[in-house]
């Protein structure tokens, strides 16, 4: 295992599975990770009110949809309008309510509601679907605008940043959010490559990196280029700073003793949990360690490989 500081080979393996040529997964539906620990965490019951803050392809609202019935109610968000139509679809007939709202933007509506949760759950990672679609620009196993927005109706896509965004200020993105030890000397080739007024696609940025990092830097199934994405895509939708703001309101959401379960797919955002989740006077810890996905998972599923998953309950006289 890796430092709990910095991604793991297995972490970043996932990753590169994800985004790149291997194409794991593609084509198909989204799964979702961890179902039965998830379950187990949330203990959903008839009749509660459950909250999912990264509705997706739907598939952990279904899980939730069924345990609670026809008398509870799961509501479900998430940033990409598209998502949400989709998933309205497939979830026809369960009692789950979808919006079109960002994970730190839930407050405003569940409080519009008079509503608070008995579980709230985030599963942070992207969804396969999104991947999967050259048109988002999310992967290098696909040609495609380097767009990146999870959200694309709002925010600038990657590669305005690109063309936009001075040399230090790329650097310091790529060494914080992609932990990309090689971040300055990519940047002084994505600099020079300004001036050949090309269009910015996903191959010619992975193309670009990879020519600037020594075959060394490959290692097992991890491309070159699969820090750089990442990096990218959390500076695009400003993930970490979401992530914080949304931690820090989530305690509001929930009743006393509520629930809260997140699973994260990098360092970054586990650390952020854990530090949240540690926070004495308002959560107790039910995991103290993070729940990872068991074998026979990780080979139906490779992208549950890097998921970890912490719970934790309001601790009382919150929540009010």
């Amino acid at each position: 295992m890796g430092s709990p500081d910095h991604a793991s080979d297995d972490d970043l393996e996932a990753l590169a599975e994800s985004l790149g040529s291997s194409g794991v997964g593609a084509g198909k539906q989204h799964v979702p990770v961890l179902p039965s620990e998830v379950l187990e965490g949330l203990n959903p019951q008839p009749g509660q009110i459950l909250v999912d803050l990264t509705l997706g392809g739907g598939g952990h609202s279904r899980l939730l949809a069924e345990r609670v019935g026809p008398t509870g109610k799961v509501y479900a968000f998430d940033c990409d309008p598209h998502q949400v139509e989709k998933a309205r679809q497939r979830l026809a007939g369960l009692p789950v309510e979808c919006f079109h709202a960002r994970y730190d933007q839930a407050g405003e509506i569940l409080r519009r509601l008079g509503v608070k949760a008995h579980g709230i759950l985030a599963d942070l990672g992207i969804c396969s679907e999104q991947l999967d679609d050259p048109g988002r620009g999310l992967a290098f196993r696909h040609e495609g605008p380097l767009d990146m927005r999870l959200d694309p109706s709002r925010g600038e896509p990657a590669w305005k940043l690109l063309e936009r965004l001075d040399e230090n200020d790329l650097t310091r993105a790529l060494l914080r959010y992609g932990e990309e030890k090689q971040a300055r000397r990519i940047v002084r080739k994505i600099v020079e490559a300004r001036k050949e007024d090309l269009p910015w696609t996903t191959t010619r940025l992975a193309e670009l990196v990879r020519s600037c990092l020594p075959p060394r830097g490959v290692v097992g199934k991890i491309d070159p280029a699969t820090r750089t994405f990442q990096g990218l895509r959390i500076l695009v939708n400003d993930e970490l700073a979401v992530l914080e703001d949304m931690l820090r309101q989530l305690p509001g959401w929930l009743v006393p003793g509520g629930l809260a379960a997140i699973i994260s797919f990098h360092s970054l955002e586990d650390r952020l949990v854990k530090q949240a989740f540690a926070r004495g006077e308002l959560w107790e810890r039910v995991t103290r360690k993070p729940v990872i996905a068991g074998e026979d998972e990780v080979k139906a599923n490779p992208r549950s490989r890097s998921a970890k998953l912490r719970v934790a309950r309001l601790a009382s006289g919150q929540g009010h």
